[in-house]
């Protein structure tokens, strides 16, 4: 089943209009919308600080070089 060159072009030209529908409309940015609601809050800054400690659980004790 062969498409007819109007018919690819048809397909073409609606992928291009929701292109620029797309841009033309974007959807808000998830990292933008969350950056700063955990300002100031004491319970995030104990995750951090779990993160941290558990990411620096596997270095070597002696090796002080390493740790930043």
């Amino acid at each position: 089943m062969s498409t007819s060159l109007e018919q690819r072009l048809e397909a073409v030209e609606a992928a291009i209009a929701e292109l620029k529908q797309q841009k033309a409309n974007p959807e808000p940015n998830w990292i933008e919308q969350i950056t700063g609601s955990f300002k100031d809050d004491p319970i995030f800054d104990e995750v951090l600080a779990y993160g941290r400690e558990f990411r620096h659980a596997d270095r070597p004790k002696d090796d002080s070089s390493t740790q930043s």
